[in-house]
C-alpha cells in the first residue's frame, strides 16, 4: 500500500509499504479521511517525537521512519475470524489508541480499570507512537477501535470525532476535579465567566461543547488573533478578543468588574498566552491546560499563577470508559454528538486534499494561511 512516510523534520515521502493482515480480532480498515491535526504539524517540525523505546529515550525518525494521522475514518474491508458485530463494507471512525481491552489483555492494568484508556501501562497509538497512522491506504486496528457510523455523515466531518473525543473528555475530568468553581448550573460557586484561550479546532470545538451540550450560559470569551476563527466562535456564541489589538487581561477585568475568569481553557499552546494566565483568572480558579507547544517562555511564568492556587487539570487524550462491547464510550459519545447535528465541524474544515500526492504540501504551510481552521485528508 501507498503511504506518506515522515523520514526526518519536514522530510515527507509518499512511499510502499507493507499492509498488515488483520489477526484474529483485528479488522483492515481503508482510510477515506484523516484530519490534520496540530500534533501532526509539531511532530513533522521536529518539535517533539512520541515514538520513545522503554526507557522513554526518543527513536529518532532515521531510525524508525514514521506514518503520521490519528484523526482517521474509513471503511472495513477485511476482518479477523473472531469478529463478529462489523463486515465489510461499514463505515467507521478508528479510536488510535492501543489498550489493555483492545488487545484482550487480562488482567486490565489500574488505569483500563478505571476507563483512562490513554494511560495504560503499555498503551500505544497509531499515527503518534511509532505505530502506522492514517496517511496511507490503509490502517489495521483491533476491532474495538473501529466504531460504525450509523449516519450518512459527511466522511471528511467523521474525522473529526477523534478531536471532538478529546474535548469530551476534558470536560469530563473538569466535572471530577473537586474545584471551588464548577460549570454546574445553580451552583452558588458555579463559573461566571469562561476563557477559551485560541479557536483553533480544539478552541471552537470547547465553545460549542460548553454552549450547546453543558449548557454553560456565562460570559464565554475566546481569545484569538484570527479574524476568521473570531468569526467562527462568535457565531457558535462566545464574545471574541483579539489579543494583538489590545490588552486581553484589561478586557477581562473590565467585562468581570474586576472579578477574573473562574474557568481558562488553554488551548493555543501559545506561550505568551501561558505567561498571561496568572492575570486573566480568579484566585482558586481552574486551568485546563489542553494546547502543545508554548514555545519562547520558561517555567518562571508560572510563578504567579502558583501563588493564586488554581486547579491544574491536564488531560490527554480521549480516556473515559468502556461499552459493554469493549469501545471506546467518549468516542462513541462524540459520534453520536456530530451524527445529531449537537456539534457543528464542517465549518471547521477549510481545506480538503484530496490524495497521499497532497500530504506533503499541506504540511509545507497551508496551515499558516488566515483563512485556515482545519485540513482533512481524502485518500
Amino acid at each position: 500500500m501507498r503511504a506518506v512516510v515522515l523520514t526526518g523534520v519536514n522530510r515527507l515521502e509518499l512511499r510502499d509499504v507493507p499492509s498488515p493482515a488483520p489477526n484474529a480480532h483485528e479488522v483492515r480498515v481503508r482510510v477515506t479521511a484523516v484530519g490534520l491535526c496540530g500534533t501532526d504539524l509539531h511532530i513533522v517540525a521536529g518539535h517533539a517525537n512520541y515514538n520513545r523505546d522503554a526507557n522513554g529515550r526518543v527513536i529518532p525518525f532515521a531510525e524508525a521512519p514514521q506514518v503520521l494521522g490519528h484523526e482517521i475514518a474509513g471503511v472495513v474491508e477485511d476482518l479477523g475470524h473472531d469478529v463478529t458485530d462489523l463486515r465489510a463494507g461499514d463505515r467507521v471512525i478508528i479510536d488510535q489508541g492501543r489498550n489493555c481491552v483492545s488487545e484482550r489483555r487480562s488482567p486490565l492494568c489500574e488505569f483500563c480499570l478505571t476507563g483512562d484508556s490513554h494511560q495504560c501501562e503499555l498503551y500505544r497509538e497509531h499515527g503518534i507512537t511509532g505505530l502506522p497512522g492514517g496517511f496511507a491506504d490503509y490502517v489495521t486496528v483491533p476491532a474495538v477501535n473501529a466504531v460504525r457510523i450509523n449516519s450518512p455523515v459527511d466522511i471528511a466531518e467523521a474525522a473529526l470525532v477523534e478531536p471532538l473525543a478529546c474535548v469530551v473528555h476534558s470536560t469530563d475530568l473538569l466535572a471530577q476535579t473537586d474545584a471551588r468553581y464548577t460549570l454546574a448550573s445553580g451552583d452558588g460557586q458555579a463559573v461566571r465567566t469562561a476563557i477559551v484561550c485560541g479557536a483553533g479546532p480544539s478552541g471552537l470545538l470547547f465553545v460549542q461543547y460548553l454552549r450547546r451540550v453543558l449548557r454553560f450560559d456565562g460570559l464565554l470569551l475566546v481569545l484569538e488573533p484570527n479574524a476568521k476563527r473570531r468569526a467562527l466562535a462568535e457565531r457558535f456564541g462566545a464574545e471574541t478578543v483579539d489579543p494583538t489589538a489590545v490588552d486581553a487581561a484589561d478586557v477581562v477585568r473590565e467585562r468581570t468588574h474586576g472579578r477574573g475568569a473562574e474557568l481558562v481553557i488553554e488551548a493555543s499552546g501559545s506561550g505568551p498566552a501561558l505567561a498571561d494566565l496568572p492575570r486573566l483568572i480568579r484566585k482558586q480558579a481552574t486551568v485546563l491546560l489542553y494546547g502543545h507547544g508554548h514555545d519562547g517562555v520558561d517555567a518562571s511564568v508560572l510563578n504567579l499563577l502558583q501563588f493564586m492556587e488554581p486547579r491544574l487539570v491536564s488531560p490527554a487524550g480521549a480516556s473515559g470508559g468502556f461499552e459493554p462491547d469493549g469501545r471506546p464510550t467518549v468516542y462513541v459519545s462524540a459520534l453520536n454528538l456530530i451524527e445529531a447535528g449537537r456539534i457543528e465541524v464542517a465549518p471547521l474544515i477549510t481545506h480538503r486534499y484530496r490524495s497521499l500526492d497532497a500530504v506533503p504540501d499541506a504540511f509545507a504551510g497551508d496551515h499558516r494561511s488566515p483563512e485556515y481552521v482545519k485540513g482533512v485528508v481524502l485518500p
